[in-house]
């Protein structure tokens, strides 16, 4: 039994070594605590300043930006103004040099083409009289066919 005796002792003193070292780590870690709570603090106020810094800094340059963007696009919109002005003037006075350079040519097809429905009307007419006035016994006029009473 002495085998047995020897390793309780054995096993039961690191049993007994791994609780004090749990124990010690669990001291210094709250120790490590305490002693780093001051320098979070001091951390966390110098965050806080930065940021307080950065707004009153930055404060100035957003509004300076502001009013350079608002005064560029102003000058953008009067300078622009003339230019836009001046092209639709110019296409105002393009659409009417075509309509003024087109309106000959639109009347003369117009005209030539109410010439084309007046003799193409009066060859109707006359083809139809002469239907109703051909000779069924000259060989040079057309014969009138009559229909079919189907």
């Amino acid at each position: 039994m002495g085998l047995s005796s020897f390793l309780k002792n054995l096993f039961g003193s690191a049993k007994e070594t791994a609780n004090e070292i749990v124990e010690h780590a669990e001291t210094i870690v709250e120790e490590t605590k305490t002693k780093a709570e001051p320098y979070i603090e001091k951390a966390e106020a110098f965050v806080e300043e930065t940021v307080t810094k950065v707004k009153e800094t930055a404060t100035p340059i957003i509004v300076k930006a502001e009013a350079f963007v608002e005064e560029t696009v102003t000058k953008a919109k009067e300078t622009a103004t003339p230019h836009v002005e001046k092209a639709e003037a110019f296409v105002e006075d393009a659409v009417a040099k075509a309509k003024e350079t087109a309106t000959p040519y639109i009347e003369k097809a117009e005209s030539i083409i109410e010439d084309a429905k007046a003799k193409g009307s009066k060859a109707i007419k006359n083809l139809k009289e002469k239907e109703k006035t051909s000779d069924p016994k000259d060989p040079e006029t057309p014969i009138k066919k009559e229909e079919d009473p189907e």
